[in-house]
């Protein structure tokens, strides 16, 4: 019987070991050993074994994607886009991200919509979410914009609720709840004070300052030419962007959304179709294809769509110029553009404590506290005709030491002494028309909702804003807040007012 792990040995042919006759036998056959192989053969099979391996190595499939680790030329990385998704939206951002996730939050069953997430630096080193400083404040004039704060200070307080994964950590965004401080001179005392009456109707928690009681509450402040001043008590101060971003990205991947590297430079719409050359033009049309460029390609994946969302932050103008889309339904275009913002960041060890909150000054500069060592983070926006060129993120530091430091220094004499530490520069999804959101349909593309446009305030307002343009595409209206004013409203709205834009 055969067992395993033991090796069959030939039977012997009556020989021993050694090769001597076996007693009475004939004597063994001589072992017949192989001729050793020149060398030079082998040194002739080793390029081609070798070769061979290499040719294997690069066609056959890896762990982790691609093919043995080599891309074929103008092959684009990561996954490509789908053929279709119900609705395809453009901008990875927090509001994008936002609005995806609310998309199936409210949809009620998984696997039901296909909903695409479409981000063209995945890297996210030029996005505005991550270079924003991360305020969150009620404390503005417009009525939508201080319900927008209200609800989602709500959802940031209950953040794990709704963005929580099962078996994840859970979510920090470290919030810090110092408030914010708005000074306003004599000539917009009265202004400043109409304002805070309707925040505190409207349920937030806010206090009226003189001079007198605000160097009792900020020793540190001086107070000159400041006739009256707003303290936000509760569900203001800052957090991380970056770890909000994630929180819905991961959540919404969770439920199923989807999402790709690319950028949409074209759409195809109903206003293509073949009609009578008679045909007066259409006045409205449908986007049905959105054209997805693959980075470092010349490729691009048509990608049939029953809605898309507008939500590329910056440059959601500039999106609706691009191929495609009927001149006539491009009209009025849309006044959103990027304006470079500069951050600047010092250390002042005798600056003001754990106290300080987000300081903004009657001549528009800011700053706040970064951590626990001296360390604050600051800025204000240039005039209108000395915007700076947003064509790359490049920091004018001379903007710091001519327009920023010293108003800062005026208001608080300890930051006189300062010592700049570093600086970045990101962009405004600056809103030229009246500075506020545009949020809800396009008036002559039937399929395409907006939701940019916030003017610097687009991080803080995100899960509200995206839950708007979620509960008009899947319910038809809204149900949280009324934001049909922060509809289309370029070719003969009036603008709407807001005073606390920083």
């Amino acid at each position: 019987m055969l067992r395993w792990g033991r090796a069959l040995r030939p039977p012997k042919r009556g020989g021993t070991p050694g090769g001597s006759p076996a007693p009475g036998g004939a004597p063994d056959r001589p072992l017949r050993t192989a001729a050793p192989l020149s060398s030079d053969i082998f040194r002739e099979l080793r390029p081609g074994l070798s070769r061979l391996g290499q040719i294997l190595k690069d066609q056959l499939p890896v762990s982790g994607g691609g093919w043995g680790g080599w891309t074929p030329p103008g092959t684009p990385p990561g996954p490509r886009p789908p053929e279709e998704a119900d609705v395809v939206v453009v901008g990875g951002g927090v509001v994008g991200w936002s609005v995806a996730y609310w998309l199936k939050a409210l949809e009620g069953r998984r696997h039901g919509m296909r909903v695409l997430v479409v981000e063209r630096d995945p890297t996210y080193s030029r996005a505005s979410t991550v270079l924003s400083v991360g305020g969150i404040r009620q404390q503005f004039s417009l009525l939508e914009n201080i319900r927008m704060s209200r609800f989602s200070a709500s959802f940031l307080r209950n953040i794990n609720e709704h963005l929580g994964v099962p078996n994840e950590p859970p979510i920090d965004i470290q919030f810090q709840p110092s408030g914010y401080l708005f000074l306003a001179p004599p000539q917009s005392a009265a202004r400043l004070e109409a304002t805070v009456q309707l925040q505190r109707e409207e349920g937030v928690q806010v206090a009226l300052l003189s001079p007198t009681q605000l160097k009792a509450k900020f020793p540190w402040i001086d107070t000159e030419d400041v006739a009256v001043a707003s303290y936000g008590l509760e569900d203001e101060g800052w957090f991380d962007p970056w770890t909000l971003l994630n929180a819905f990205r991961r959540k919404a991947a969770s439920l199923g959304v989807h999402s790709c590297n690319g950028e949409v430079r074209g759409f195809v719409t109903s206003a293509e179709d073949t009609m009578p050359p008679w045909a007066p033009a259409p006045m409205t049309a449908r986007i049905k294809y959105v054209h997805i460029h693959m980075p470092d390609s010349l490729e691009y994946q048509p990608v049939a769509c029953a809605i898309v969302v507008n939500a590329a932050g910056a440059w959601a103008g500039e999106l609706l110029e691009a191929a495609g889309l009927p001149g006539g339904l491009a009209q009025p275009p849309l006044p959103i553009q990027p304006r470079k913002r500069y951050v600047f960041s010092w250390h002042c060890p005798d600056g003001p404590g754990f106290s300080c909150p987000l300081l903004v000054d009657t001549t528009g500069a800011y700053f706040r506290r970064d951590g626990i060592a001296g360390n604050y983070l600051g800025g204000m926006s240039p005039p209108e005709e000395e915007e700076p060129d947003p064509g790359d993120l490049s920091v004018d530091h001379d903007f710091f030491q001519e327009r920023v430091w010293p108003r800062l220094a005026r208001r608080v004499p300890a930051f006189a002494s300062l010592r700049p530490r570093g600086s970045w520069a990101g962009y405004y999804d600056h809103n030229a028309f009246d500075r506020n959101g545009v949020l809800g349909p396009h008036p002559k593309l039937e399929n395409l909702f907006l939701a940019a446009g916030f003017s610097g305030h687009g991080l803080q307002h995100a899960p509200a804003a995206g839950r708007a343009v979620a509960e008009l595409v899947v319910k038809g209206r809204y149900e949280s807040l009324d934001l049909r004013r922060l509809g289309w409203r370029f070719a003969e709205g009036e603008p709407l007012e807001e005073d606390g834009v920083v």
